[in-house]
């Protein structure tokens, strides 16, 4: 996702956001890596990643048969909405920290 930067505020592009938010539940092995290499990269912001899409990365694996089932399609729509429902990150206020290290 593109991020939007200003004075204020660091936010996430709401045209990345929509096509996350429209985007169907992968099909084959291709779409679920691709996905998931996606996902990996905020896998920092999100409590618990690797267990919220261990059913994912359980598809990936080559002695498994490829099958989605509901477990996948839980993983797949609960990261998604993490997604699309990122709180707006604002940059620290260096001014208060000053003031909080001049304090200690």
């Amino acid at each position: 996702m593109v991020h939007k930067v200003s004075k204020k505020e660091i936010e996430v592009d709401k045209a990345k956001v929509d096509l996350i938010a429209n985007m169907p539940v992968p099909s084959y092995v291709k779409q679920v890596r691709s996905f998931l290499g996606h996902a990996g990269f905020y896998s920092r912001f999100i409590k618990n990643f690797s267990k919220m899409t261990r059913p994912l990365t359980n598809l990936l694996t080559k002695v498994a048969p490829f099958v989605i089932d509901e477990s996948c399609v839980k993983a797949f729509e609960n990261l998604r909405s993490l997604f699309v429902s990122a709180p707006i990150v604002q940059p620290p206020d260096f001014f208060m920290l000053s003031d909080y290290v001049r304090c200690i």
